[in-house]
């Protein structure tokens, strides 16, 4: 073992003592500066490269929400990662005020919930905006009622639903949200000496801006906190098969189903004429029997064809093919 002297070398160290060419003091100095005071209060629960490998999570995570939050919310909405820290519960749940908006998450098949709090102003602000509104903040905050609270819970599943894809990485998620709280005495889900982290986002609809934190608790993460390293997020990242995603985007466009059209021909006739036309009237059209029809997709020209018949139905033949947009 490297740690063990050897009686050579412990009879050169007594010697060099001896003779004044080592001090003492400066072994206990060293000792001394390696020591650091532990808060059994407050245990490292979570470190540095735990909180770093959240923010990339979450990153994610704001990504998802600025692009489909828009959808429901029609106004453009802007999602940044501002911090993230380990704390005790009791700490976060000190720093909320009444009314509060909590969400109350299953994390399964973690054990456990999250919550996600959410800013009252942005609370406002979404259910103005889903009844027609523009979007604004109330100017004297108030008790949410009961209608609202149905808003907000549509708002708050799809915030739920999206925290799949960033954690797919360390973990398949199931998330539910459970309920949702207006006082903070009710969402006790650990104890308030618990350690959990707390990531916080800003989110910006239009002009109105509020923040969103999610509360994590450790013993909710405990079974893949060892997965939460920058290490093993980018060693189980999926490589990109450009193959396969080829293949993929190829298969949905062969899916969708867009018009095609043949034009017989084209003619000009009077509003007079248009207006006595009866059945039988023969239209003069500015086509021969024998000439190629255009055959449109959409609104672009892309073939020409033969009239003629299939199985007792009009059909056209494919006689050429147009390359580009003519």
């Amino acid at each position: 073992m490297g740690d063990v002297l050897s009686q050579h070398e412990i009879d050169n160290l007594l010697a060099a003592l001896s003779s004044g060419e080592l001090d003492a003091e400066d072994f206990k100095q060293t000792s001394e500066k390696n020591i650091k005071n532990y808060d059994f209060k407050r245990p490292s629960k979570f470190s540095k490269e735990h909180l770093r490998t959240l923010n990339i999570i979450f990153e994610h995570y704001g990504r998802l929400l600025s692009t489909n939050l828009p959808a429901y919310l029609r106004k453009n909405v802007q999602v940044e990662v501002i911090n993230s820290e380990a704390v005790t519960f009791s700490e976060f749940t000190n720093a909320l005020s009444n009314p509060v908006l909590l969400g109350i998450i299953d994390f399964s098949p973690l054990e456990g919930n999250i919550i996600i709090e959410m800013s009252n102003n942005l609370g406002y602000a979404i259910v103005d905006r889903m009844l027609g509104g523009g979007g604004y903040p109330l100017d004297k905050p108030r008790e949410f009622s009961e209608i609202e609270l149905v808003i907000i819970e549509r708002i708050f599943n799809i915030c739920t639903n999206l925290l799949r894809d960033p954690w797919a990485n360390v973990i398949t998620l199931e998330p539910r949200l459970i309920r949702i709280e207006t006082n903070s005495q009710f969402a006790q889900i650990i104890s308030p000496s618990e350690m959990i982290s707390i990531v916080t986002l800003n989110i910006k609809i239009g002009n109105i801006d509020g923040m969103m934190n999610l509360c994590l608790p450790y013993v909710c993460l405990e079974k893949v906190i060892d997965k939460l390293n920058t290490k093993y997020w980018y060693s189980t990242m999926k490589t990109s098969d450009n193959k396969s995603y080829k293949d993929l985007i190829e298969i949905a466009i062969s899916k969708a189903r867009i018009p095609i059209r043949a034009v017989l021909g084209k003619s000009t006739i009077s509003v007079n004429d248009f207006m006595n036309m009866q059945r039988g009237d023969i239209i003069k059209l500015d086509t021969k029997v024998t000439d190629e029809l255009n055959v449109y997709v959409g609104n672009l020209h892309k073939f020409t064809a033969l009239p003629g018949s299939y199985s007792g139905s009009y059909a056209v033949k494919i006689s050429s093919i147009i390359r580009g947009e003519e």
